[in-house]
């Protein structure tokens, strides 16, 4: 029986356990601060950095606030750190995310630890 569960928002397929993180991740990292109607604090910064300049500082700010949201918002993982993977002229950024992962973390239960690492792909 799966720890958790959901839905595949590009498949429709059921979700479960990690790969059901993976994707909570994702939409976290992807969605605005102040976009969502009913949860308005849902989100991370990463989108206000849309137009930046690729500088160190800009690198900085966006491995800070995905991880600023994924302490807030997913109680199943815990990015320990973050690597830009690629930047390409259109201003699409894939960074991969090492921490630790939870099964049981959105039920308050962090004796059982799986080291993951996490792949998301944005533009700024």
């Amino acid at each position: 029986m799966p720890d958790s569960a959901g839905i595949s928002a590009v498949t429709g397929r059921p979700l479960t356990d990690w790969e059901h993180t993976q994707q909570s991740v994702g939409k976290i990292v992807q969605t605005a601060i102040g976009s969502r109607v009913m949860r308005r604090d849902f989100g991370s910064g990463l989108p206000d950095l849309v137009d930046t300049k690729m500088i160190r500082q800009n690198i900085l700010a966006a491995y800070s606030a995905v991880a600023v949201a994924i302490e807030k918002w997913e109680p199943r993982y815990r990015m320990r750190r973050g690597s830009v993977t690629t930047v390409d002229a259109d201003g699409r950024i894939a960074m991969i995310i090492q921490g630790t992962y939870f099964p049981l973390g959105h039920l308050g239960d962090y004796s059982v630890a799986e080291d993951k690492t996490a792949r998301v792909a944005f533009t700024i």
